[in-house]
């Protein structure tokens, strides 16, 4: 069995998540209390108690899934479940860059504080949207873009081969929706987050949290991890202040990630935070062999999977 671990990324969250986890292992809720004291914000009462609102802003959002994943993570490894490769949506990538040691704990945890206020504070005036694309090709979704002309749209996650998310002003995006549903989209859905995220509009978000970067010391990697920029492996000595500045402002290259992570022999794909996306990623890939696919949200499915595991 090789074990790939999936880290979601913003858009996953909903209130009450981890609270059953949280009610019934100590670890867990130390981290959370953690997490508290490094960044001084109660993220274990914003993702059980908060308003959907709150919990939807940016900057709280990034906090609450990474704490979430964090724990998860934390009650797996106690269990010996461990992973021979990794990968995050978006935010996700910071999860797995925690999971391998490259960033040590504080320091991981702060950067996506300030990634999450600089994505939330630092955009262009306007209404931003972002939205999924289901049904059309990563050409024709980039044909649909180059076609709007009521403001600025962009492909932001290739998530599937046929669910590509776009990013833009609101009035382009839903010029869009119409162009898509056109040239033959199953569908088109609005997603739970507001910013351009991923396209060069956050260009002023991604230099300022460069000077954040470059305070960071990068330890060496100790599990594999996939880079969302080019779905590649990290290697040795890449420039990660680079990368990482870049991540905001590039596209996600998640299906890529994933044929990668199958190409390395990944037959266990396990998503670990809240819902379950990532695992709808991996059913809708052609795979030469079968592959098994979980997610653990919570209590029960972590148990399952446990059990599952371990036989």
């Amino acid at each position: 069995m090789k074990i790939g671990f999936l880290f979601p990324g913003q858009g996953s969250q909903s209130v009450g998540m981890g609270k059953d986890l949280y009610e019934k292992y100590e670890s867990v809720r130390q981290i959370y209390d953690k997490v508290k004291e490094i960044t001084n914000i109660d993220v274990a009462r914003i993702s059980f108690e908060g308003q959907e609102e709150q919990l939807n802003q940016t900057k709280n959002t990034q906090l609450c899934i990474l704490t979430m994943s964090l724990a998860i993570l934390d009650l797996l490894e106690k269990n010996e479940i461990k992973a021979q490769v990794c990968a995050g949506l978006s935010l996700g990538e910071y999860t797995a860059l925690l999971h391998s040691k490259v960033l040590e704990l504080e320091e991981g945890v702060n950067l996506v504080k300030k990634r999450g206020e600089y994505m939330q504070t630092l955009l262009p005036a306007g209404e931003w949207l972002m939205a999924a694309v289901i049904g059309l090709s990563q050409e024709q979704v980039q044909e649909v873009c180059s076609k709007v002309k009521s403001g600025f749209v962009a492909p932001a996650n290739f998530n599937s081969k046929e669910q590509i998310v776009i990013s833009g002003e609101k009035i382009a995006i839903q010029e869009a929706e119409t162009i898509a549903k056109q040239l033959g989209a199953k569908k088109v859905v609005i997603l739970k987050t507001a910013g351009p995220f991923h396209t060069p509009m956050l260009k002023q978000a991604s230099e300022k949290f460069r000077e954040e970067l470059e305070k960071v010391h990068f330890h060496d990697f100790q599990t594999k991890v996939i880079k969302n920029i080019d779905g590649t492996v990290y290697q040795k000595g890449e420039n990660m202040v680079e990368i990482l500045e870049n991540h905001i402002i590039c596209p996600v290259e998640f299906s890529k990630s994933l044929e990668t992570m199958l190409d390395m022999g990944v037959d266990t794909f396990i998503e670990v935070g809240p819902g379950k996306t990532l695992s709808g990623f991996v059913k809708r890939m052609k795979t030469q062999r079968p592959v098994q696919i979980l997610n653990i949200s919570n209590v029960e499915t972590l148990e399952n999977a446990i059990n599952l595991l371990q036989k």
